[in-house]
């Protein structure tokens, strides 16, 4: 039987009691971190005491956050779930890799029964739940619940606009999404994976999840007003309230700023951008769960060869070419492992990164004003991608698709022209936005207004 083993809630003893928030993020790194800098915004904005549900080999991620507010903030641990389909000692995605999500989704429904116990027997219970929107059932728990978006609220839209639309997925023809604004068209295989894959029982309920959290008493994105605005509204416009915040970039403001592998010489890193001209410098990395193909890596290692391009390449255990690095030594570095992400897209030396535009990547480019290489590869990739290129004209798309095996004359091309003068249109527009969004988190901003907005909502509860 699933035993919870909470942490002592902090004392309440001859006090009254202050509001208790339950937070609950989903197990996977670009989930995971932005929820918990939420969490650490919310605990320096309100008077508020926070219980974090995770599982044991996801508890260390927390160890920032309960360091800074050790009275504030407790965890409770449940055990992982097991599922026959989960290699053991899984409790995160980054174990298994994104086609193990429905599965990892499926696990984390069997914590309901365990979390409505330990609601019912808590001498203070939760007043709201803010969990994440992969996590929907938890609409069910009986405390007002607010759906953490960890994208952007162009993909909410659009999960929105499918729920009673699955039949377009039947076809082969591009799709417009004609009740969204700039009524955007997609091709079938550039909008998220909605539609069952199986018909899997895990399969459907996934979907049944994903398409549950407009019917939250709330929705938080990872988002900022500049950025989304006209799709922020077309949320408020769906779920009939005004009770939608946009409270990003959250890496800006949240406590993994220094969060990397020590195995990185970034002195090394920082000390090499140094040396090198304002914007010549092409950053490069892919995310925390794709691996480049030998293919792959050797197309883009020719293009970047080609391009006589200055770059950072993160190759994780991308398979290199053999010889590259001795090829382009004093102008390219290539580092196995992780790199401080945010420092190096802030470093004036930075002038542009190739991305698959993950959603965390891409905030984090943004608030940097870093213009976007773009390759999206799947998930909300290409949603993202067509919000930088088409509806902002702050990146520029350079390859499509995880298995896409580029022309390296062609990329290199275009990484030369795009970090050369043809670039510099696209990258002041991505400096001015820069400049917007970091105003959007600062005192008077439109993230800090809904952050604090989030904050009374959560205290009036």
């Amino acid at each position: 039987m699933t035993r919870v083993m909470p942490l002592p809630p902090p004392e309440t003893e001859g006090k009254s009691l202050k509001p208790h928030i339950m937070v609950f993020p989903y197990p996977a790194q670009g989930h995971l971190l932005p929820l918990l800098d939420l969490t650490h915004q919310l605990c320096l904005h309100g008077d508020i005491t926070v219980s974090i549900i995770v599982t044991p080999k996801n508890l260390p991620y927390l160890s920032p956050l309960l360091t800074a507010h050790p009275s504030t903030v407790a965890a409770v641990t449940f055990p992982f779930p097991q599922s026959p389909s989960l290699p053991p000692g899984v409790e995160n995605v980054k174990d298994i890799g994104p086609s193990g999500n429905p599965i990892i989704m499926a696990s984390m429904r069997q914590l309901r029964e365990p979390i409505v116990n330990w609601l019912s027997s808590h001498p203070n219970p939760p007043v709201a739940i803010i969990s994440d929107f992969f996590l929907g059932w938890t609409n069910d728990l009986g405390i007002p619940r607010f759906a953490f978006f960890s994208s952007g609220a162009f993909l909410a839209s659009i999960l929105h606009f499918f729920s009673d639309k699955l039949h377009l997925f039947e076809s082969t023809e591009p799709v417009c999404l004609s009740d969204l604004p700039r009524s955007p068209v997609f091709k079938i295989e550039h909008l998220p994976s909605l539609v069952p894959q199986s018909p899997s029982l895990q399969d459907l309920e996934s979907q049944r999840d994903s398409m549950m959290n407009f019917l939250s008493y709330g929705c938080v994105f990872n988002s900022c007003q500049c950025l989304e605005g006209e799709y922020m509204d077309y949320v408020k416009l769906k779920t009939g309230h005004n009770r939608v915040f946009g409270v990003g970039p959250l890496s800006s403001v949240g406590l993994g700023k220094g969060n990397f592998d020590s195995s990185v010489d970034v002195k090394a890193l920082m000390s090499w951008l140094d040396g090198c001209l304002d914007g010549s410098v092409l950053y490069i990395c892919f995310g925390s769960q794709k691996v480049l193909t030998k293919d792959q890596c050797d197309a883009l290692a020719l293009a970047l060869e080609k391009s006589m391009t200055r770059f950072v390449w993160v190759a994780k255990t991308d398979p290199i070419p053999d010889g590259f690095e001795d090829r382009v030594v004093g102008r390219g570095m290539v580092f196995r492992g992780w790199a401080p992400q945010v420092a190096v897209l802030s470093h004036v030396a930075v002038g542009g990164f190739l991305s698959h535009c993950g959603w965390n990547s891409v905030m984090e480019a943004v608030a940097s004003g870093t213009m976007i290489l773009a390759w999206p590869m799947g998930a909300d990739q290409f949603v993202d991608a067509r919000l930088l290129v088409e509806d902002k004209g702050v990146a520029v798309i350079v390859c499509e698709g995880g298995d896409t095996v580029p022309n390296p004359n062609e990329l290199g091309r275009v990484v030369a022209e795009t970090m050369g003068e043809c670039g510099r249109n696209v990258r002041g527009r991505a400096k001015e936005m820069g400049q917007t969004v970091l105003a959007a988190t600062k005192a008077g901003g439109s993230s800090d207004a809904d952050l604090e907005r989030l904050v009374i909502q959560l205290s009036c509860l």
